[in-house]
């Protein structure tokens, strides 16, 4: 009998146990989830993180607190979400920075590929080549002849050191044989102001950020760095078209939360980031600026990260780029 009775209440456990798995998947959020973005408010992460949070908010029925933690190459918010608990109540809205922070730095404390499970890849975006209407040039050609004939005059910039748009920038400097003073910002917000004001020669950046300024003849765009012209800025050639065959630098945004997040927290998240990146509110605008609104699996955003870090693997050592 007490065989019995001891099986019976074992199975009556397990049994209860099964039938409230689903009930605690469907419970997920149960409290308001840290969004945390690796740059400072202003930029174009940021502002991306903002609109998701905004809309993942409500259809999560819990809040989504944007938490920018600004670093070099996102060190810092990248290691806070490293070590955060696996739960899906810490998220980082990453950049292309980690697929190269292990490339520029060393001793980091965390691995990108091992210490981060993908739920979404958010966004893809070219970024414009742009000067401020100060400087005596009027295209890629006739920058490139002004730095050359001005070696360590010009000063570019382009988000954080070691960041997509700085390696962009050296990229072209090691491919066109030019010369130009690199000034670091914690991230485009910062730099805004000195390139709008003049004190900035030269910038790259994202297409969503700067193409309301080409427009506005605040700076002047003279080249894109994707694969294709973009609709935001049609008029602009692409760094291929303009004398460096082959060349493609992108922006990227994805959400990672802690590796051993549980499958069935990041199939929610997943689908409910695609969905909102679906909704025409959201897709429109952003497709109108030259960017590419993505609703994938999170193996699309696992691949990404992968071919990221083998493209930047061969051109940072190549290139000779380093970061203090």
């Amino acid at each position: 009998m007490n065989t019995k009775a001891g099986i019976a209440a074992a199975l009556a456990v397990f049994a209860v146990s099964i039938a409230c798995a689903p009930l605690h998947a469907q419970q997920y959020p149960a409290k308001p989830i840290r969004m945390v973005v690796v740059a400072p408010a202003g930029g174009t992460a940021d502002n991306v993180a903002r609109n998701l949070a905004t809309r993942l908010s409500g259809r999560l029925g819990q809040q989504v607190i944007v938490d920018n933690r600004p670093s070099q190459s996102g060190i810092v918010g990248y290691e806070m979400v490293a070590r955060a608990p696996a739960d899906g109540y810490t998220l980082v809205m990453a950049t292309g920075t980690l697929s190269t922070v292990q490339l520029l730095y060393k001793n980091v404390a965390f691995d990108a590929v091992k210490d981060f499970e993908p739920i979404a890849w958010v966004l893809t975006t070219p970024y414009v080549l742009v000067t401020h209407p100060s400087l005596p040039v009027d295209s890629f050609d006739t920058l490139i002849a002004h730095a050359r004939a001005n070696p360590g005059k010009l000063s570019y910039s382009g988000g954080t050191a070691g960041a997509q748009q700085h390696l962009a920038g050296e990229l072209l400097k090691r491919e066109k044989r030019i010369d130009m003073l690199y000034i670091g910002y914690k991230g485009s917000g910062p730099m805004l102001p000195d390139l709008l004001s003049g004190r900035l020669d030269v910038a790259i950046d994202n297409v969503l950020l700067m193409a309301q300024h080409v427009r506005s003849g605040k700076v002047r765009g003279l080249a894109v760095t994707g694969t294709t012209r973009s609709p935001a800025l049609p008029e602009l050639p692409t760094v291929a078209e303009a004398g460096v065959p082959g060349f493609r630098v992108i922006g990227w945004f994805g959400v990672f939360a802690p590796a051993g997040t549980p499958p069935s927290i990041v199939r929610h998240l997943n689908a409910e980031i695609a969905a909102v990146m679906r909704t025409p509110e959201v897709a429109q605008p952003l497709i109108a600026q030259g960017a590419e609104p993505q609703s994938g699996t999170p193996e699309d955003l696992r691949r990404l990260l992968a071919q990221e870090i083998a493209l930047w693997s061969k051109v940072i050592p190549e290139a000779g780029i380093k970061v203090e």
